[in-house]
């Protein structure tokens, strides 16, 4: 019962404005080839800084530099900034299915009827 229960859930969630919208959002960046160029160097630089931390390394001051210089560029991207806003209001929606999850799990385990499985 419980997996069923979940599954819908999951349906429903697959259909709200927010997830639709977040879709629409992270589409709308993978179109950018601007963004995508700039996020996948970004990704490069970062695994090669955790590479040098790894090796006891700093990351050096120009992979710093480029790393702030693209995620300046990047973040006044529009299809970048409707991606973060979408997430932020998927996210706070999933908070409160998360929230309301917890509090049927209280209900449930102070309910002095006993079911068998």
């Amino acid at each position: 019962m419980i997996d069923a229960k979940a599954k819908e859930l999951g349906r429903m969630l697959g259909q709200s404005d927010q997830y639709k919208a977040l879709k629409r959002a992270n589409d709308g960046l993978g179109a950018d080839p601007d963004a995508v160029t700039m996020l996948r160097r970004m990704e490069e630089l970062r695994n090669d800084a955790q590479r040098l931390i790894e090796g006891g390394q700093e990351p050096t001051p120009e992979m710093e530099q480029e790393m702030d210089d693209l995620l300046g560029r990047v973040q006044v991207s529009t299809a970048y900034q409707q991606a973060v806003a979408a997430q932020e209001n998927f996210d706070k929606m999933m908070m409160q299915v998360n929230a309301w999850i917890a509090d049927g799990i209280k209900a449930g385990a102070a309910s002095p009827i006993i079911t068998l499985s």
